[in-house]
């Protein structure tokens, strides 16, 4: 039974649904579930056949997408990051990106027999990795904090800069299909790149005044900055055909980069079109392939992702990494990962459609091959990666790091008494004020929020043993913990008293897990009593127990104590709850009352206690 329009919807619907929850319960990037479920529901059941149920309105409905895939990724490249990159990721997003399109192409020309110039277009999509394939696979392999870090950077900033080379290619290719003759070409390239780059940056400065000024209400602001977007990329392609992905990845770049501009907002609303849009996108695009052309390729492709595992990436890596320090078992370890992801599947799915409404002949076998790669790379580096880290001993030893939810006077005081214990600390929160409060007490410091898809992709939590939820904030505190008991597990995650219940909940109706890991410390010490005990002088030692001066002793000797945390002889932080004593032999940290003050004491003055409080420290006998 041939299912209705209106149905067909609500299925690709449910199906973006249900991949990106497989994605979440198996902690694999969200493109694999995406393309299996379009896969099914496609060339393997036929309930979905984009190009019957869409019509005429699918080009623009992937073209569409793909602008604002490229305008958000574009969003994240920030020039001053960029300076401060080591020089093997600039190598990599410069010369290692070249030698990669240039192996790769002339693969795909040799061994697939692929026209030159879809070869090169094949070689031009496969160089971008992108964050939302690089961060699921670093959680997993946990490498150390060099391959880490490059892996990470080279996935950030090649997202947009390989979006725009990619884009000169397909320019060159398409412009000398038109032009007909090489004598025309140049001028038509540079009229297309032209108006690219000057409608980019004509309405990247217009949409940033209008943002700076205030222009545009807040509750408008993520509509409107969506329709200047698709204003952009209309008007750009008016004026010079297939500009308008240039035009909306230059638009991005000068956002991100527009000084005095908070694009946070901008950001958070990626997330919420990722999840809607660009899920039923991959479904939709997985739901075209043509299984039995890949089956036709067979051996020839197969080669190719041999060419692309184990001669393009690792020249690729030897190119980037001459003259640089980096151990020979690293530089092993980035010559296995590569996964391409997003922006390689969407841009290749877009160019294939372009190529065939020009009568391209063989344009169809571009998707087939870059689908072909993505799903190899990303299927068989996530299944050997970790195996191979560990092979080569590059893998992080047991992680002992804390990353803190909140950056408040509280958790600030915490952090700075861990770090002088040599625990890696990292602190997080959407305040500007506080988060600008953590960074000149040198404290490291994320800004927005922890759960965020933008701290997913940035954030290392390879070295993250547990999270603490710090936050005055209730409702905060109780995001954190369901965000990361999934990933640490419920043991891992700590939570404060922070008050009430929710507004409007008991506490039998809120979640169990978030009352079971509200546990931080003991049952009578909440964030506001802690805060009115620093206001008022309390300070944190950290003093040493072991059989001559245990537990018992330390009890009689110190009065008006609250015991935070435990260090193990392992150097690992055990935060104290109040039910057990401390295992000895340990470094006993605890906040410790100043004469005078009171339990309970008031609340309010937690601005300013970083001043007032300070950390000591005491050795026992």
């Amino acid at each position: 039974m041939e299912l209705s329009a209106p149905l067909l919807l609500v299925v690709i619907a449910i199906a973006s649904l249900a991949a990106q929850w497989l994605a979440w319960l198996t902690r694999l990037p969200a493109i694999l579930p995406l393309l299996v479920m379009g896969i099914l529901l496609g060339p393997v059941s036929h309930v979905l056949q984009p190009d019957h149920l869409f019509g005429d309105l699918l080009f623009p409905l992937v073209s569409l997408s793909v602008a604002i895939i490229l305008f958000e990724g574009a969003l994240t490249l920030r020039f001053d990051e960029i300076r401060g990159l080591g020089g093997v990721v600039r190598n990599l997003v410069s010369v290692g990106m070249l030698v990669t399109f240039c192996v790769v192409s002339l693969a795909c020309w040799w061994i697939l027999n692929l026209p030159p110039e879809l070869a090169a277009l094949v070689g031009a999509v496969t160089v971008v990795t992108g964050p939302t394939v690089i961060a699921p696979l670093m959680r997993v392999v946990r490498p150390n904090a060099a391959i880490n870090q490059v892996l990470r950077w080279e996935g950030i900033v090649i997202d947009p800069v390989g979006a725009i080379f990619t884009l000169l290619v397909f320019e060159f290719i398409t412009l000398r299909q038109a032009a007909g003759s090489l004598l025309h070409l140049p001028g038509t390239l540079a009229w297309t790149v032209g108006v690219g780059l000057a409608a980019g940056a004509l309405f990247g400065w217009l949409l940033g005044t209008a943002l700076k000024r205030v222009w545009i209400p807040g509750y408008l602001q993520n509509f409107g900055v969506l329709a200047i977007v698709l204003l952009t990329f209309g008007v750009s392609n008016a004026l010079a055909d297939e500009s308008g992905l240039l035009a909306v990845t230059v638009m991005g770049i000068w956002l991100a980069n527009m000084r005095d501009l908070d694009i946070s907002d901008i950001l958070a609303f990626k997330e919420e079109l990722s999840a809607l849009l660009i899920s039923a996108l991959f479904v939709i695009l997985a739901s075209r392939l043509d299984l039995l052309a890949i089956k036709e390729m067979g051996w020839p492709l197969l080669g190719l992702l041999l060419v692309v595992q184990f001669i393009a990436r690792p020249l690729c890596i030897i190119a980037s990494t001459l003259g640089s320090t980096l151990p020979w078992r690293d530089r092993m370890l980035l010559c296995w990962i590569a996964p391409r992801g997003i922006v390689a599947a969407a841009v290749g799915s877009l160019f294939a459609l372009t190529l065939q409404r020009n009568g391209y002949q063989g344009a169809d076998r571009l998707v087939t091959v870059v689908f072909a790669i993505i799903i190899g790379t990303v299927v068989l580096q996530s299944l050997t990666s970790a195996w191979l880290a560990r092979l080569l001993r590059v893998q992080q030893s047991k992680p002992k790091g804390v990353m803190i939810i909140g950056a408040n006077a509280v958790a600030r005081m915490l952090a700075k008494a861990l770090i002088k214990q040599d625990i890696p600390v990292l602190v997080t929160d959407n305040s500007w004020e506080y988060y600008r409060q953590a960074r000149m007490e040198g404290l490291p410091a994320y800004y927005g929020n922890a759960w965020s898809e933008h701290a997913e992709n940035y954030l290392d939590l390879s070295g993250t043993a547990q999270v603490l939820a710090l936050s005055p904030n209730r409702h905060q505190n109780a995001l954190a913990v369901y965000h990361f008991s999934h990933l640490f597990g419920d043991e891992r995650v700590w939570a404060i008293r922070s008050g009430s219940a929710l507004k409007g909940r008991s506490s039998s109706s809120e979640s169990a897990r978030f009352r079971r890991n509200e546990r931080l410390f003991s049952e009578e010490v909440t964030w506001s009593r802690l805060s009115g005990l620093l206001s008022k002088g309390a300070v944190i030692k950290a003093t040493r127990l072991n059989a001559n001066f245990g537990w018992l002793e330390y009890l009689e000797k110190h009065r008006g104590i609250i015991p935070l945390f435990a260090l193990r002889e392992d150097g690992s932080p055990m935060p104290l709850n109040g039910k057990s004593s401390p295992p000895l032999p340990c470094t006993l940290i605890a906040l410790v009352e100043q004469p005078g003050s009171k339990n309970g004491a008031g609340t309010g003055k937690s601005a300013s206690l970083s001043s007032k409080a300070e950390i000591s420290s005491n050795s026992g006998h």
